[in-house]
């Protein structure tokens, strides 16, 4: 009868789904030399796996698509900053975790240096994040725009309202755009393959609707102090490819 009861219980008791990510941690991993390989390894066969049993979002993973960088980029998604920390802690302390770190380095240390940067999703730009894969791997571009001071609000402006449709007419895709905790607009877009972009953004920066979008939005002075650009590829257990 109580297992009766008890199931009863279950099946009437909504499920309660996963609280939904608004705070985003970009990390960089850079390897030591020819050790990429064991940290794709070790994030194929353990680590992704145990992020989401302490609770953080696997968004993405990707390598520099030009060169031989032996670089890791990829994005966790968390509730909010207090969720982060709280992940990270349980993470850290995980006996499981600390084995495969144990074993995985037994021929030597795989990473050199780890680099955080801290986003929330600009939702003016990006509404929510598509996390459907593509049917084939694309090509991602990260860009990164450091303003002029009093600046930000006229580029976010730019973007809504011409570039990211610009964007779209030359045959990129908008992806996601995320407002750094230190001032910057980091965001993503996908291309068909390096070919096809080199050709977008040709076309893109002779647009003459998109000259005159820039001339205009900057006839009281510059936007954009720095900006800095990489081609990705994402890996084969990428959530987003």
């Amino acid at each position: 009868m109580n297992k009766i009861f008890f199931l009863l219980f279950f099946l009437m008791t909504p499920l309660i789904a996963p609280a939904q990510s608004t705070y985003y941690e970009l990390r960089t991993y850079y390897c030591h030399d020819g050790k990429l390989g064991d940290l794709l390894n070790r994030f194929r066969n353990h680590t992704t796996k145990l992020f989401e049993k302490h609770g953080m979002e696997n968004i993405g993973y990707w390598v520099p698509a030009e060169g031989n960088e032996q670089v890791l980029y990829y994005i966790l998604g968390f509730p909010d900053k207090a969720a982060r920390e709280a992940s990270w802690k349980s993470f850290l302390s995980d006996p499981e975790w600390q084995e495969v770190a144990r074993n995985s380095e037994l021929n030597g240390k795989i990473v050199a240096r780890i680099t955080s940067r801290f986003m929330t999703l600009n939702t003016s730009l990006t509404p929510a994040i598509n996390r459907e894969s593509a049917d084939v791997p694309r090509l991602f571009e990260m860009r990164t725009y450091d303003c002029y001071p009093g600046k930000y609000a006229d580029l976010i402006k730019r973007f809504k309202d011409h570039a990211m449709t610009l964007f779209e007419k030359h045959g990129m895709t908008n992806i996601m755009y995320f407002d750094t905790d230190d001032g910057s607009l980091l965001y993503f877009r996908t291309h068909p393959d390096a070919e096809t972009a080199a050709r977008s953004l040709a076309a893109f920066r002779s647009d003459p609707q998109w000259i005159n979008v820039r001339d205009e939005s900057e006839k009281d002075g510059k936007i954009v102090k720095n900006m800095e650009g990489i081609f990705l590829r994402p890996v084969d257990f990428s959530r987003m490819r």
